[in-house]
């Protein structure tokens, strides 16, 4: 048989039979349409002699189901989503579907973009770290009954939800500073009204409203490349020289202040503390080690799949979950006095 791609139409008249006998067969519903058992044998054996594979949109349109989920995060080669997204995809594999995923950017025109592509590909369900911007898209799904979850930000009412606890976190992590001697404590985080950024920041100032401390903030842009986040850092630093400890937003944001620190011939946990939230594997080599809030990724890949499924398996069901995940203070040398 020679290479060229076959399609049913090929199969139908290569059988002398009608397209639509042939793809109930493929799809597994030829007993309820009362196809006999010697012509399914016909058609499923022609199509292993030929190596046949149906097209995955066309499968699902006839079946319903594509085993397939679409997942939307920020950035897929970012240190938190990276991870989540092999967790979810090994999960979702142990489900029988696979995962499909793609990057907004923090854009909502592309995130929007991609939503709509994923929905006609007629996927199952979806997991989105939303954006700002795309409520109403999701409300549609909702309407339309489609499973989805959203994590890390943004919670939409109505929708089923999983995060962390963001502001109780970020206070925790100011208490273990003040608790260890240091009184100027300054905050860098990204220039975004997402949810978990402000959860973040309003921590820190709850922090220093209870400690008596004058709240020390900058505002580092989403957009800007990594030099140009560098200099805001600098600016930062130097014009705030009494400050002897930091806490980044990220740990991205962190791994550039590290840069930074060294550039100023500051020495981390002597001339500056440093906490992140959201550990590196990084900050566990570089010495002294950075102490960092670490986000259980596994616990919250395990929620997010499990409510997803459920909404797959049972449709009818109304009832939607918040579910917020304690994270934990990991305490390394840099936060030490």
């Amino acid at each position: 048989m020679a290479n060229k791609k076959l399609s049913i139409n090929d199969i139908a008249k290569h059988l002398n039979i009608s397209k639509s006998t042939v793809s109930l067969v493929i799809n597994g519903k030829a007993s309820e349409r009362r196809i006999s058992k010697d012509l399914q044998k016909k058609v499923l054996d022609y199509v292993k002699d030929v190596g046949f594979q149906p097209h995955h949109l066309a499968q699902s349109l006839a079946t319903g189901r594509s085993n397939s989920i679409g997942l939307v995060v920020e950035n897929i080669a970012d240190s938190f989503f990276g991870p989540i997204a092999m967790m979810i995809e090994n999960l979702a594999k142990n489900h029988g579907f696979r995962v499909m995923y793609s990057s907004t950017l923090g854009d909502p025109q592309t995130a929007n973009e991609i939503i709509n592509f994923f929905r006609r590909s007629q996927l199952d369900g979806y997991i989105i770290a939303p954006t700002i911007g795309i409520d109403k898209i999701v409300q549609e799904m909702v309407a339309e009954k489609i499973p989805i979850v959203l994590f890390d930000r943004d919670p939409i009412a109505g929708v089923h939800f999983v995060g962390t606890n963001n502001k109780e976190a970020t206070i925790e992590a100011c208490t273990h500073i003040f608790t260890q001697g240091f009184r100027n404590i300054g905050f860098v985080t990204l220039d975004s009204s997402q949810s978990q950024m402000s959860d973040r920041l309003e921590g820190y100032k709850i922090a220093a409203h209870n400690f008596k401390i004058k709240p020390v903030v900058t505002h580092i842009s989403f957009e800007k490349e990594k030099k140009l986040k560098k200099k805001q850092i600098q600016a930062f630093l130097e014009k705030n020289k009494t400050l002897d400890a930091v806490i980044f937003s990220t740990n991205y944001l962190c791994m550039i202040g590290l840069e930074v620190i060294n550039e100023l011939n500051k020495k981390i946990s002597q001339d500056l503390a440093v906490v992140s939230f959201d550990d590196h594997e990084a900050f566990n080599l570089v010495s002294p080690s950075i102490t960092a809030i670490q986000q259980p990724l596994e616990e919250l890949s395990k929620h997010i799949i499990e409510l997803l499924i459920r909404q797959i398996q049972y449709p009818a069901e109304t009832a939607t979950s918040h579910i917020t995940l304690a994270s934990r203070l990991k305490i390394r040398k840099s936060s030490e006095k």
